[in-house]
């Protein structure tokens, strides 16, 4: 296979079945010789801020010299994004190479009716190229839920877990407290779990889990403290009394919700003393200083302003109309806007358009898994705000563009999919202009 079809390949794999253990996981990676006990780890799981978290923590981990693999998931425009090593994407030639090895496993395992899905694959593959790149330490973002993820094979030095909104609900439970227990899947027996939980029916799950398994748990914004001390549309700066007291630690990312998530990943990192590992103050400043994490509040155009944001549940489309209303205040708001149909669509459009002036509703490119556009643009009328349906993506970017003035926002929000299409068509918009 060349790295086109070993991607048609993998695409092809069943995501979910209609059931799932972790058995098929177990056994590939012993197949492949157990490459996810080559590292330590920190895992990191939560419905929000585990993607921002993960790659705070990474980028700390980095400036204080060490090797470090990412893995997250999904990826904005390429694939590789994925599994990286210090900040470099696994190369297309390795990709090809570990996935043409576990294919024909695969299919031995599919005819002993242990089916492998995507995501263990994509994790198997990760767990393979830290190993034979010498990673010091993996930082591995949960794919869904916690108890049955594929990554939930590791025994990390600290599991975190950011906060629990209401995500597939289909699958990890109707209710907070049955999302909660299958997060606390990833806890693991006495170690660390730190959570930024601020629903104390569900960080009672948290412990009382931890407490079964003799683990410790730092709650942050109660074990730890922050306080923001500025914001502009470059970074935010804020002061932090955990182990340490930090003044002045600054993020280039927007909106007050990361810098919830950067003290959640100073615990994280501050947690790995119990194991002997101190990571120096310069080190987090820098790496929360340069932590990379497109499309979370990205601006990538100025005239008129252009925010990508992944938003893709009501919790985070509520965070998103926050960091509008108190750090930004264009003058008049466009936003465009697509969702997938397992969403809670109403909630997410009273976020959205509590800051909205107009709606462009248009479908991402995931097919099947994309709401209909009448459905969303429902829900905007409910709400009182003109809309047009423009189906074509990027017919919808362009129809933004021009109803935007110089000092209005162009806002593409609602999902992955549709947040990683903007970017690339801003980045050649942009490029077009210069």
């Amino acid at each position: 296979m060349d790295y086109d079809e070993a991607l048609d390949w993998l695409y092809n794999v069943r995501r979910f079945g209609p059931e799932r253990t972790l058995g098929p996981t177990h056994r590939i990676l012993k197949l492949l010789g157990d490459p996810q006990g080559c590292f330590n780890s920190i895992h990191v799981g939560g419905s929000n801020g585990k993607g921002s978290t993960s790659a705070m923590i990474a980028s700390i981990l980095e400036a204080g010299g060490g090797r470090v693999g990412l893995f997250t998931s999904p990826h904005l425009e390429d694939f590789r994004e994925r599994v990286k090593v210090n900040g470099e994407y696994i190369p297309k030639e390795d990709v090809t190479r570990l996935l043409s090895g576990i294919r024909p496993l695969f299919e031995d395992l599919l005819e002993q009716s242990m089916p492998l899905r995507f995501f263990d694959i994509v994790a198997a593959m990760a767990f393979q190229y830290f190993r034979e790149t010498g990673v010091e330490y993996a930082v591995l973002e949960v794919g869904l839920g916690g108890r049955l993820d594929a990554t939930n094979v590791v025994d990390p030095l600290v599991s975190v877990i950011t906060n629990i909104g209401y995500e597939h609900t289909n699958i990890l439970g109707e209710t907070l407290v049955e999302i909660a227990g299958e997060k606390a899947g990833i806890i693991k027996p006495g170690r660390v779990l730190v959570t930024a939980t601020r629903d104390s029916e569900v960080f009672k799950v948290f412990t009382e889990k931890a407490e079964e398994l003799g683990a410790e748990v730092v709650h942050v914004g109660y074990d730890t403290s922050y306080t923001r001390t500025g914001s502009s549309i470059t970074g935010q700066t804020f002061d932090l009394h955990s182990l340490r007291e930090y003044t002045g630690l600054s993020i280039p990312l927007l909106g007050d919700h990361q810098v919830l998530n950067a003290a959640t990943a100073v615990a994280a990192v501050e947690s790995l003393s119990r194991y002997g590992v101190e990571v120096p103050e310069e080190a987090i400043r820098l790496g929360l200083a340069n932590v990379s994490w497109p499309a979370r509040l990205e601006i990538v155009m100025k005239k008129p302003l252009v925010v990508l944001d992944c938003a893709k549940d009501a919790e985070a489309a509520e965070a998103v109309r926050r960091s509008i209303e108190r750090d930004m205040k264009p003058r008049r708001v466009v936003a465009v806007v697509s969702m997938s149909s397992d969403k809670r669509i109403p909630r997410m459009i009273d976020s959205m358009a509590a800051v909205a002036d107009q709606f462009i509703v248009t479908t991402h490119s995931v097919m099947g898994r994309a709401a209909e556009p009448a459905v969303i643009a429902a829900e905007v009328e409910r709400n009182g705000k003109p809309y047009e349906i423009i189906m074509d993506e990027e017919t919808a970017f362009k129809r933004a563009l021009e109803m935007a003035e110089d000092d209005d926002m162009v806002l593409v929000i609602g999902s992955v999919f549709l947040a990683g299409s903007a970017r690339t068509f801003f980045r050649e918009a942009a490029r077009r202009a210069a």
